[in-house]
């Protein structure tokens, strides 16, 4: 995975746009970042429900996630792109996502897509 991969992953949520955040790109809903690249290039920050989740995450995926100290106690945690994949990605993104999207932009996301319309045979 790299920036341009998360990116475009995080752009199709609803109302995403990449923007700046403490001088790093990051993605934005409504003027709300929920994930930016770090510094180094080579991690992203995501944001997240609580510590609990912070710990178990890096508990369960050393390989992938991780905190600096400037993080400890904080909801957020660091991704090695270089390990993170599309499936947990996706899922890090929209849950990130979600903490910082209004109710009701979110509620877009909960709706079932339109079913399409049956060809009919001849």
């Amino acid at each position: 995975m790299n920036w341009e991969q998360l990116c475009k992953l995080g752009l199709a949520l609803p109302e995403v746009v990449e923007d700046v955040w403490f001088r790093t790109p990051a993605l934005k809903v409504r003027g709300k970042s929920f994930v930016r690249l770090k510094e180094d290039g080579q991690s992203v920050v995501f944001l997240l429900e609580s510590v609990d989740e912070q710990e178990f995450l890096i508990e369960t995926q050393p390989d992938i996630y991780f905190i600096t100290d400037h993080y400890r106690g904080y909801p957020a945690v660091l991704a090695r792109l270089s390990a993170l994949r599309a499936p947990e990605c996706r899922m890090r993104l929209e849950r990130a996502w979600r903490l910082k999207a209004p109710k009701t932009l979110a509620k877009q996301l909960d709706q079932p897509a339109p079913a399409k319309p049956r060809r009919k045979r001849p």
